[in-house]
């Protein structure tokens, strides 16, 4: 399996259209239940991201992506001891 790195992926977004910028959550960090009037699109580059979204809990893990529709109730954590790096973009309409 072949994981794009990050300049790969925030390459890949701007082929979307998308602004992408790198979100760095640390070790054991919890994010609570929050909302977005945007799509969140998300790629892990480093390390392992744990979401639930609507009440569906996805690990994320290097290559991975996921598009968070707007308006849509999700938390994210960090359950290792290494930091998650991730590209991130918003979508509006």
């Amino acid at each position: 399996q072949i994981i794009p790195n990050k300049t790969q992926i925030k390459l890949m977004f701007e082929a979307e259209g998308l602004t992408p910028f790198t979100e760095t959550l640390n070790a054991h960090i919890k994010i609570p239940d929050h909302r977005h009037a945007f799509d969140e699109v998300r790629m892990v580059v480093e390390g392992e991201l744990l979401l639930n979204v609507a009440g569906n809990k996805l690990l994320l893990r290097a290559g991975d992506k996921i598009i968070i529709p707007s308006n849509t109730k999700h938390s994210k954590e960090v359950n290792t001891d290494e930091n998650c790096i991730c590209i991130c973009a918003n979508r509006t309409f």
